[in-house]
């Protein structure tokens, strides 16, 4: 009870200091979740993969979408209690980046989860918002957050160059790009600056391999972006990679299931289902 107590009093502090220094989006549950994860973690995790490890907690947490779209203006939106599967990795490296350098208060997770979410992590307005995958990993792995898991031979097989322009081409299924047109230049020159890189990845195919298979290079606890064929998209869902009886699977914030779930089937398995699909580009954690 002491000790639950505590938890409690250090979110409510850090709560206040986050308050005074930037505008925040959050409950008080959630706050305190922060904290109490952080807490656990340091006895808790014992050497598990620390983005497995946190991934694991949020598993039964319901899907849903646009949980960022709120206000006129951007600002820092924290909510643990609903997800999306980008939200979902944000939350789960951010926590990680606080586990990493041993620093656990409210605060910290804001500064985090604002370094992962944004441009060079820095919150100006909705256009700093990574709101493509390439621009994700690009920033993340600048920043030191991940590293690129790739390789010119097996399972690397195939080349994505990038096209991206949906949200330009699409301006009305984004909230805050109707109402403010004079972002879609902006988004438009990020856009054209990223199309023509190329990236390796894994094709789907593949994914039925072992791990003792070059498919191997995989590891639990490994974000993998889901390469997609739709146009003006890089990719169309992001998850975590769980080795599990020897076959791959998919730990995600699942629009199929409702909520946060570790798949039943194989990533193989579910990744055939989706014709859309082409493979995947995969992220490591530095820890």
């Amino acid at each position: 009870m002491k000790r639950t107590l505590t938890l409690i009093l250090i979110a409510l502090l850090a709560t206040i200091a986050t308050r005074a220094a930037s505008p925040v989006e959050y409950t008080k549950a959630d706050s305190i979740k922060v904290v109490t994860m952080l807490q656990q973690a340091k006895t808790q995790r014992q050497g598990e993969n620390p983005v497995l490890y946190f991934a694991n907690q949020f598993i039964g947490i319901p899907y849903v979408g646009h949980t960022l779209e709120l206000g006129d203006t951007e600002h820092l939106i924290v909510n643990l209690h609903e997800l999306d599967c980008t939200t979902f990795i944000e939350t789960v490296l951010a926590l990680a980046l606080c586990d990493k350098d041993d620093t656990r208060t409210w605060a910290d997770y804001c500064r985090n989860l604002t370094k992962v979410r944004y441009r060079n992590g820095r919150m100006t307005d909705y256009t700093s918002r990574l709101h493509y995958f390439t621009w994700w990993a690009k920033d993340n792995q600048q920043l030191g957050i991940v590293r690129e898991v790739t390789g010119s031979g097996n399972p690397f097989t195939a080349t994505q160059t990038v096209n991206i322009n949906y949200m330009t081409t699409h301006p009305s299924a984004y909230k805050q790009l109707k109402s403010h047109p004079e972002f879609v230049p902006i988004i438009r020159k990020y856009e054209q600056a990223t199309n023509g890189e190329t990236y390796r990845y894994i094709p789907k195919s593949k994914l039925a391999q072992g791990p003792s298979t070059s498919l191997g290079v995989i590891k639990s606890g490994d974000i993998v972006g889901i390469i997609t064929r739709k146009a003006g998209l890089d990719t169309t869902h992001l998850g975590i990679a769980v080795w599990q009886n020897g076959r791959l699977h998919l730990l995600n914030a699942s629009a199929i299931y409702h909520k946060v779930v570790l798949d039943s089937n194989t990533f193989f398995d579910y990744s055939q289902k989706q014709s859309s699909q082409l493979g995947i580009r995969v992220l490591r954690f530095v820890e």
